[in-house]
């Protein structure tokens, strides 16, 4: 097949707008089950990521934490992607998994000065702390204060991804309140599971979709998230999620929202994205 009948026009030069403040992406755009369900018939893998960014309103980038980039490849990433997208990346695990965290703003630097080029398209940077990384508070607050507010003029939004249970308490959200970071709500039965909110963006990783479903999540378990996603943008927390702090939120009037459908039924999240962003529309 021939890439023009691959791929029509009515999705080459279109965007998929923040809805309400709240974008809605998946992880990575590389994965073989979706030109299956996902990419159009015949689409050339090199064309994945302009498919993507046109249906979707944000990308996590996982390959990040794995190896980091050079800035010429953050830069054509993000040259494919249409105006009002953005992509959160993961940061590499070599830093989170240095024996000292302070000792690693040489390494953050350098990270955070590549994928600067990615411009506006640049969101959230997550710092994934794995299970089995066990953190000593005093050096996990020196390694705090090496991430920077921003970076060439650009503001820095930074997510701390803690999976160490023991770790995560009050103690761990006063800290982030005091920093002004961000937090995961992870949906997720492996990790620590908190709402509550310690900055002005809300960073969610729903993490529950299922294969017998061909939209990932049942229709209802969709409005209710979109309903959350209202209530997180409008400055609201949803009383029905978890908490560690008792005033889980602080006032706010309005937060940006990054939620992403990752793992699970990974074939089906796509589907579940685009079925969350028609319902966010509806509210």
């Amino acid at each position: 097949m021939s890439r023009k009948a691959a791929l029509p026009d009515t999705w080459s030069g279109s965007s998929v707008p923040a809805i309400d403040g709240i974008r809605v992406g998946i992880g990575g755009w590389t994965f073989a089950p979706w030109r299956d369900n996902f990419y159009p018939a015949g689409l050339v893998q090199r064309r994945e990521l302009e498919y993507a960014s046109r249906h979707l309103s944000a990308i996590e980038i996982n390959g990040t934490y794995y190896g980091a980039q050079k800035p010429a490849t953050y830069a054509k990433w993000a040259a494919e992607t249409p105006e009002g997208f953005v992509f959160s990346l993961k940061a590499p695990m070599r830093i989170m998994q240095s024996r000292v965290l302070a000792k690693t703003g040489t390494q953050i630097e350098d990270f955070l000065g590549g994928i600067v080029a990615m411009g506006d398209r640049l969101g959230p940077v997550v710092w994934q702390f794995d299970i089995g990384r066990k953190l000593e508070r005093e050096d996990f607050t020196a390694f705090l204060d090496l991430l920077p507010d921003e970076v060439e003029g650009r503001r820095m939004r930074h997510v701390l991804d803690v999976r160490d249970s023991a770790f995560v308490d009050g103690r761990f959200i006063a800290l982030m309140r005091e920093r002004n970071l961000g937090t995961v709500f992870t949906d997720s039965r492996e990790y620590p599971s908190f709402a509550d909110i310690t900055t002005d963006f809300v960073y969610a990783r729903l993490m529950r979709s299922r294969s017998e479903i061909d939209s990932g999540y049942s229709t209802e378990e969709l409005q209710h998230w979109a309903q959350r996603a209202h209530q997180w943008a409008r400055g609201q927390h949803p009383g029905d999620l978890p908490y560690i702090t008792p005033n889980g939120t602080p006032p706010a009037e309005r937060r940006d929202v990054y939620v992403f459908f990752i793992s699970a039924a990974k074939e089906r999240n796509p589907a579940a994205a685009m079925a969350m962003i028609r319902q966010l529309g509806g509210q």
